[in-house]
């Protein structure tokens, strides 16, 4: 089994170098950290009053790795939930934040658990988690998987200039859905076919 910290590095892997992309809501980019974030823990790296892009461009793999380990692992409480539901959500709360637990807990309440549909990981939420591990122990992983995977279509289908991170120029899978792919087993992986299908109406 994968340590978290392993989990956090491959995380900053393949978040890759620095991006600005305009069309990414996060803005200026680098390792997974935003400048949103940044800003958000006064991370002024260059001394000089403010946070911007060039303080962005001065994040080191390390530091990216401690902060999602405390800010995106501790503090959300990923912890709580059963160890193989960890790495997915993990990995999806430094891609979308608390909607990554918003995800987890409607499928909970569609899998017959009573739980608040508010992003925070507590009681209530880590105990339904449990529940629904016992009940379907071969099965949470790849539903949550599935569930994350659909996330991102869904974005896609409202917002058109999000669509190039779920489908490639080619029309192939895009990072997110490769992304989503990688925690669930293969078999629920789609098909290029069933791909093609989903992301057709977007051309």
């Amino acid at each position: 089994m994968r340590s978290i910290e392993d989990i956090a590095e491959e995380i900053v892997a393949r978040e890759g170098g620095y991006v600005n992309d305009p069309d990414d809501p996060g803005g200026a980019t680098k390792y997974g950290v935003t400048i949103g974030t940044m800003r958000r823990l006064g991370l002024d790296l260059d001394g000089d009053g403010d946070v911007d892009a060039g303080d962005v461009r001065l994040m080191t793999r390390e530091r990216a790795r401690d902060i999602f380990l405390q800010h995106y692992f501790h503090r959300p409480r990923i912890a709580e939930l059963p160890e193989n539901l960890q790495a997915s959500v993990f990995d999806m709360y430094v891609n979308a934040g608390r909607n990554a637990v918003r995800i987890l807990q409607k499928l909970l309440c569609d899998m017959g658990q009573t739980v608040s549909i508010d992003g925070l990981i507590g009681p209530q939420t880590a105990a339904a988690a449990a529940l629904a591990q016992a009940q379907a122990p071969h099965h949470l992983r790849d539903a949550y998987g599935i569930a994350r995977r659909n996330y991102y279509y869904r974005l896609g289908d409202r917002r058109p200039s999000l669509r190039k991170f779920a489908r490639r120029r080619d029309g192939g899978k895009g990072g997110w859905i490769t992304r989503a792919e990688e925690f669930m087993s293969p078999r629920y992986h789609l098909s290029p076919g069933e791909h093609a299908k989903r992301v057709m109406a977007w051309a």
